[in-house]
């Protein structure tokens, strides 16, 4: 079959506007003829949301509209992950995986990414760029956790070689249902409430973008000299293993669309790098926790 047809999936359709469809219990099926299924956080901006706002829904409209087929999200929240349910075939596709990742086949790259020191112009603070910087033992920093037991970012991870402890506050990557939204780290540095944070490369550049205070991002290093822990990220999409042609499929759209996925990025303000090949896959680290419900929200595109 060659890469640059779709034809097992592909199907003549109408629009394909956003429809409002109920929830509904979603049930495993395997892939269907004119439809793929998109793993999507109803609450996750930059990358998605229940409106349709996120780049990652722009993205997936390019391949709706190359492949002239039906889009249909499955609404999950990222803090769970998507990765079980993805192998489990409540979904097709998940818009954002790490490269290298063991736990589904995955396509190369198409944006890589870093942790970002965000901080507010005029702070004199514009200029740090390593956590080996001393200043840090002094201010008051805001870090990302990512799950309920308090498990930190890398970049918090590796502070504490540094002996920069007591001073961090915690923000919660993801939106909890309890008030917390994954902008509130970003909004605590122009209000602030903390010195500067460290925020992954795609929020931090995105709500910097809507401040009204003006903020600057300088990207952390590929790795910590003394943890060897990596800030940079590659990042692709994920599909199951055995769905090589959907993979490959998927693979002919990145690459010609390439352009217009970079305009993509760029618009939603994520601070992208040159790709690098992943040598080891990362572990998990808030990109993807793991899921632990096995029903999700669906609603239909078409």
């Amino acid at each position: 079959m060659s890469n640059l047809r779709y034809s097992p999936w592909c199907a003549t359709l109408a629009a394909l506007a956003l429809a409002a469809a109920p929830a509904s219990a979603q049930r495993p099926a395997p892939l269907q003829p004119g439809l793929l299924r998109v793993c999507a956080d109803p609450d996750n901006l930059p990358s998605s949301n229940d409106k349709g706002e996120g780049f990652e829904q722009k993205i997936a409209d390019l391949i709706a509209k190359e492949w002239n087929t039906k889009l249909e999200y499955v609404w999950y929240p990222t803090r769970r992950g998507y990765f079980r349910i993805l192998n489990g075939m409540y979904c097709d596709v998940a818009m954002e995986a790490p490269a290298g990742l063991d736990m589904a086949g995955g396509t190369k790259p198409y944006y890589r990414s870093a942790y970002v020191f965000v901080t507010r112009k005029g702070s004199g603070l514009e200029d740090v760029t390593s956590l080996a910087d001393p200043r840090l033992k002094k201010l008051k920093i805001g870090v990302n956790l990512y799950t309920s037991d308090g498990e930190n970012s890398p970049p918090a991870m590796a502070l504490s070689r540094y002996g920069v402890v007591g001073n961090l506050k915690g923000y919660s990557t993801f939106f909890s249902g309890g008030g917390s939204r994954p902008d509130d780290i970003v909004k605590a540095v122009a209000s602030k409430e903390v010195d500067l944070a460290i925020v992954w490369g795609p929020t931090a550049g995105y709500y910097a973008k809507q401040s009204p205070v003006p903020l600057v991002l300088q990207p952390l290093p590929a790795k910590d000299s003394l943890s060897d822990m990596p800030f940079r990220y590659s990042i692709g999409m994920a599909v199951r293993r055995r769905d090589k042609v959907l993979r490959d499929s998927l693979q002919t759209v990145l690459d010609k669309k390439a352009p217009e996925i970079g305009a993509i990025l760029k618009e939603y303000g994520v601070p992208v790098l040159p790709i690098e090949e992943e040598k080891e896959a990362p572990k998990s680290s808030g990109v993807a926790p793991q899921p632990k419900a096995d029903t999700a929200r669906v609603s239909g595109r078409g």
